[in-house]
């Protein structure tokens, strides 16, 4: 499995994101979960995740704090898929 990190862009766009004082505080904690995997392998935890999550969504997030979520979000472990043909429905 690759080991993913925040780049440099992502980086930069998150450390811009924490500075604006407009941005909104999911925005700015999704830039924290980047910003803070910067340079090592780490993951995202759910209440980050659910944050990124929050400001892709919201439409008054900036192309910098939707560049800082989607990296926090692509750092996320990934759920597993259930397994096909094991249903217990009768």
């Amino acid at each position: 499995m690759a080991v993913r990190k925040t780049g440099a862009k992502a980086a930069t766009a998150a450390a811009r994101v924490l500075n604006n004082p407009k941005a909104t505080k999911a925005a700015k904690t999704a830039a924290g979960s980047a910003l803070s995997q910067t340079g090592r392998a780490a993951k995202t935890g759910k209440v980050a995740a659910s944050a990124a999550g929050k400001a892709l969504s919201a439409d008054k997030t900036s192309p910098r704090g939707r560049k800082a979520a989607g990296s926090a979000l692509a750092q996320s472990p990934r759920k597993k898929a259930k397994p096909e043909g094991k249903s217990k429905a009768p």
